[in-house]
């Protein structure tokens, strides 16, 4: 009798043990999706300003239409990115590379800099591109927290009995994308 107490003892602990591992795989999956939607709330923020600036800029530079069709081009690639992490990375890495070059243009027209919409639309846009560097990297700490859990002993044997995967990482491709966009007034 005692040693069936001890066993089912045994087995009960074991048990709690699997159940702890498993929700906390699940708590972290779910971190990684919370911090991957606040960085979804700030795309579609970036992709709503956008079409505002170019506004703004057609007035002043209708003959850099090569530049601003750019922007356009990767704004309507990046909002209709709905595949995996890596190819809305790859959209949004595309669509911040035009930014840059679409504020480069406008440092060549001294009317459209001093021009009050451009100068708030861009300061918003600024303030957004830091919301985005943030979340970017909450997205990237809980997915690495996630990672650990996934690949780390005794969680690796849990993980790969409920088919639990590791989140890729919001990484920047080119290397000009580690430079801080200059915005200038």
């Amino acid at each position: 009798m005692v040693s069936l107490l001890v066993f089912l003892g045994i087995v009960a602990v074991f048990g709690i043990f699997i159940v702890s591992l498993y929700n906390g795989l699940v708590r972290a999956r779910n971190e990684v999706k919370n911090a991957w939607s606040s960085i979804d709330v700030q795309l579609k923020r970036r992709h709503d300003l956008i079409p505002n600036v170019i506004e703004a800029v057609k007035g002043y530079a209708a003959h850099e239409r090569q530049t601003l069709d750019a922007v356009i081009k990767a704004r309507q690639e990046a909002a209709a990115s709905m595949g995996n992490i890596e190819d809305r990375a790859r959209a949004e890495n595309a669509l911040t590379q035009t930014l840059r070059s679409l504020f480069a243009l406008a440092e060549a027209y001294p009317n459209l800099k001093a021009n009050e919409n451009f100068i708030a639309l861009q300061g918003e846009l600024a303030a957004t591109e830091n919301k985005i560097s943030f979340s970017r990297q909450y997205y990237n700490d809980s997915a690495m927290r996630y990672k650990n859990k996934v690949e780390m002993f005794p969680g690796n044997l849990i993980a790969g009995m409920f088919n639990f995967q590791v989140e890729p990482f919001f990484e920047l491709e080119a290397a000009g994308d580690r430079d801080v966009p200059q915005v200038k007034f």
